[in-house]
């Protein structure tokens, strides 16, 4: 097969949302990555997380209790409001717990949208990357943070955790990000998944939690749609049933295919929401 099931769950095919009276905008990373500021107005994650935009989007300070914002020049530090209250708030929880100040990685663009490099989502405003790097952290200048380097918490063959590094507290942070009700999905490497299926089998929190390439040494949170929103968002799927502890979930991501995705076929982009064009030529 050419996907795991449980993926298609996970990052569903972009689906465009129509409208009337408006130009399809371009579904070019170049184009929305070069806005530096929000689209004026009320808040909407419009859209799917892999095609969509975000109107009045908030900045999430580069610091504050118990957050660091690390490579801030690539101006991706901006969410719905509701993303940027959940970070907040995760973070003080954190920080609560004994955990270390957090490096905040990439949120969206200032009207989301598709990324010139990095992501196939975080285009709507509700998707932050969290570091797994549970080291002191002394407070740097945003300067100093932008060639953060954290290692990775899975074996080179990815058939595992790294002992050495994956520890008790890296499986009780993300359990404290999937327990967050407003939380829709924490991706990590399929190997941190099966570290957490050995430890935590049956746990209602672990359906949340879903393997993903590209995450080994970062959690990737997921808010779902936001209630209010007027069917502008459009939510996934909900995640399989059960924990994802079942071999058909993890052993397909040690096979020839999953190691080795095929490139993407040709073929014209996808069209995105027509409300994207107000977003997009808004002041």
């Amino acid at each position: 097969m050419a996907a795991s099931p449980a993926a298609a769950a996970d990052f569903p095919p972009p689906h465009p949302v129509r409208g009337a009276g408006l130009a399809v905008p371009p579904f070019r990373g170049e184009v929305w990555g070069g806005l530096s500021r929000p689209a004026a107005g009320p808040p909407a994650a419009i859209g799917t997380y892999t095609n969509g935009c975000l109107a009045g989007a908030v900045a999430l300070p580069l610091e504050g209790p118990g957050w660091q914002v690390v490579r801030a020049s690539r101006n991706r530090f901006w969410g719905h409001p509701r993303l940027i209250a959940f970070v907040e708030d995760f973070a003080r929880r954190a920080q609560a717990e004994g955990f270390p100040d957090l490096w905040i990685g990439d949120l969206a663009q200032p009207r989301g949208g598709p990324l010139p490099y990095g992501h196939a989502s975080h285009q709507i405003g509700l998707d932050v990357d969290i570091w797994l790097d549970l080291s002191p952290k002394p407070r740097l200048p945003a300067a100093a943070r932008e060639e953060i380097r954290v290692p990775s918490l899975v074996l080179p063959d990815e058939t595992d955790v790294d002992p050495a590094r994956f520890t008790p507290r890296h499986a009780a942070l993300i359990r404290l990000a999937a327990e967050s009700p407003e939380v829709e999905r924490v991706l990590v490497n399929h190997a941190i998944k099966r570290a957490l299926c050995r430890s935590a089998a049956g746990a209602p929190w672990l359906r949340r939690v879903r393997p993903w390439r590209g995450h080994e040494a970062h959690m990737h949170v997921r808010l779902g749609c936001p209630a209010d929103d007027g069917g502008r968002c459009r939510p996934q799927a909900p995640p399989p049933p059960g924990d994802g502890c079942d071999a058909a979930t993890l052993d397909w991501w040690l096979t020839p295919e999953a190691r080795r995705p095929p490139p993407r076929p040709p073929g014209p982009p996808p069209a995105m929401p027509l409300a994207c064009a107000r977003v997009l030529s808004a002041p």
